[in-house]
């Protein structure tokens, strides 16, 4: 079922920055139980809701609690911070281009921004007021995709014209969540708020609903891999799902810690493991769909939600946001197809 157009032309934003970038010497910690290294971020209060990795390897970030862009050079330990230009903006999903530009959502102002890392300057884009409150982007060549979860619509922001075009989804208190793009182009939203996946075309925006099996599931994150299978964290009955367009079919995996798991954030990387967290468990779980074998990493700092992930693919690196406990996690996934240090790796079947 198409999407209806709400709105289109949305006039740019240019505004300067509340103050100057505050630059810090954060320290590490040791790797711990599956090498995962933590980077503890200075700013008091501070709530790293997603993660992005630039083209140079350093690591951006939205501070949603204290509307700053943060960036971590992993080399230095060094992070400096950018405040939004809008106060209280609560900045949530974060994107890099391929020209090292930073796009991020202003949650709580109904505002995209982007932030020049040459210049500090930052430019927001005003959405429509029935898109306020923008929840995570996905950038598609020049075109930044982007969720309203609350609105229940879903958008698309040309980063040349500064133009909006927003289409709402068809079910109600469906809550567009995560959104992917797939090889073949199509995009891919997670419906948080109902047992769906929504299967947009991009030329159209027109959005269809893929309904799970289980009336129960709740797919919150999404990734999609070579072969355009999508992937999503069941948030709400602790599985790992894939859907298969060209079949139809759909494939359900139980978390290590069953159905109080909460899966929430993912990612895929390059040699084909499904990365996701058990929020229920402050764990990090890597499943080989070749195997269906999975290799856990418990944080060191207890007491996190993981809500999104970036993979750095030159370093062979995985980035985590640890919301609640102010810190940045980083594990080194290339070669580390074994478990060590204390990982248990366990063999289950969907």
């Amino acid at each position: 079922m198409a999407g209806s157009a709400l709105g289109v032309a949305v006039a740019l934003v240019v505004v300067g920055a509340r103050g100057v970038p505050a630059a810090w010497a954060a320290p590490r910690t040791p790797p711990v139980s599956g090498r995962v290294i933590e980077y503890p971020l200075p700013r008091p209060n501070v709530f790293p809701h997603d993660p992005a990795v630039a083209p140079d390897g350093t690591v951006w970030y939205t501070d949603q609690a204290n509307s700053y862009i943060g960036r971590l050079d992993p080399t230095s330990g060094k992070v400096t911070d950018y405040p939004t230009p809008t106060p209280k903006s609560g900045p949530h999903g974060i994107v890099v281009a391929p020209d090292g530009s930073v796009w991020y959502t202003a949650n709580a102002a109904g505002r995209i921004g982007r932030l020049d890392p040459a210049t500090g300057r930052i430019r927001e884009y005003v959405l429509p007021r029935a898109a306020g409150d923008p929840h995570t982007p996905l950038l598609v060549g020049g075109k930044l995709w982007f969720t309203a979860q609350q609105a229940d619509l879903y958008g698309v922001l040309d980063t040349a014209t500064g133009a909006v075009r927003i289409y709402r989804v068809p079910a109600p208190h469906a809550l567009p969540y995560g959104i992917v793009s797939a090889p073949d182009g199509t995009i891919w939203i997670a419906l948080f708020g109902t047992n769906a996946l929504g299967r947009v075309d991009p030329s159209t925006g027109a959005l269809r609903e893929i309904r799970l099996p289980g009336s129960g599931a709740r797919p919150r994150r999404l990734v999609t891999d070579a072969a355009g299978h999508v992937w999503y964290s069941d948030y709400a009955r602790g599985k790992l799902g894939m859907y298969d367009p060209v079949s139809g079919k759909t494939q359900e995996y139980p978390c290590v810690d069953g159905g109080s798991a909460a899966p929430y954030g993912m990612a895929i990387t390059p040699d084909g493991r499904i990365w996701y967290d058990e929020a229920g468990d402050s764990r990090v779980v890597a499943f080989d769909p070749r195997t269906s074998r999975t290799q856990t990493y418990d944080l060191p700092t207890k007491g996190a939600v993981i809500r999104n992930m970036s993979v750095d693919h030159q370093h062979g690196r995985l980035w985590l946001a640890l919301s609640g406990t102010g810190r940045l996690g980083r594990i080194d996934y290339a070669g580390d197809r074994v478990a060590q240090h204390g990982n248990a790796e366990r063999s289950r079947r969907g």
